[in-house]
């Protein structure tokens, strides 16, 4: 099984690198995580086939992590002429985002008629969920509004557990997600200052000895901490950066 970065930029393109989109492949899983806005370009770019990608896990719905759900959609409908389903999971509200987001790209495309099935998926905190051969369990991340649609996710498949934090401030709440992982994938947006919505690697390394990853990566680094990038203890991502587990 291998865990391939396909983006892992900001949302402000730092270090000239793709929004966010991770892809998960083994014997049986084929999935996404995240799929910003420029995703599909980075997944032609890397030679990616999206027929073979069975669901896609949304962590929120900031254009960063979302905006290239509309781009992957079109081109699996025109382009790369899916017929097999898709499903896309994400927080509370999702039905009314894919809404949201089809009709601010494409007017119209919503409700268009697919050659393919459409399942939309919305992930409980706490409530683990059978989604294409994973497991699935959303925590409650700090992006916003307390509560709102923001998750870390917890991903199991085939004897391995991959976390990711998504875009997050540090809670508790992330601790039952990520602990004894075998990769956890990190936000680590500043090195050591403190910001709302946002997770800084001080505070993160500060956790480390609460979460035990067996392998941590930084990732959605902004440009300071992207020019600390050879400085640190473990790995930082780069766009096409391939992770065997």
């Amino acid at each position: 099984m291998r865990f391939q970065f396909i983006g892992c930029g900001d949302a402000f393109g730092s270090g000239g690198r793709f929004n966010t989109c991770f892809h998960l492949v083994g014997e049986t899983v084929n999935v996404l995580i995240d799929c910003g806005a420029s995703s599909l370009i980075a997944m032609k770019r890397l030679g990616i086939d999206r027929n073979a990608i069975r669901a896609i896990l949304v962590t929120h719905f900031h254009a960063d992590h979302f905006g290239g759900i509309p781009f992957f959609m079109l081109d699996a409908q025109f382009f790369s002429r899916r017929t097999e389903p898709l499903i896309v999971a994400g927080p509370r509200g999702l039905p009314a985002w894919y809404e949201r987001v089809m009709e601010t790209a494409f007017p119209g495309s919503a409700a268009a008629t697919r050659k393919f099935d459409l399942s939309l998926v919305e992930l409980e905190p706490g409530h683990p969920v059978a989604i294409a051969g994973t497991r699935v369990t959303a925590a409650q991340a700090a992006h916003g509004p307390p509560g709102g649609p923001f998750l870390a996710l917890r991903v199991e498949v085939e004897g391995r557990s991959i976390a990711y934090t998504g875009d997050t401030e540090w809670t508790d709440a992330l601790v039952p997600a990520i602990r004894d992982c075998d990769l956890l994938v990190a936000e680590s947006y500043f090195f050591d200052r403190q910001v709302k919505t946002h997770l800084d690697y001080a505070t993160l390394a500060a956790q480390l000895p609460r979460l035990r990853p067996r392998r941590l990566v930084l990732t959605h680094m902004s440009e300071e901490m992207l020019a600390r990038a050879g400085s640190l203890p473990c790995t930082v991502a780069e766009d096409g950066l391939t992770i065997a587990l």
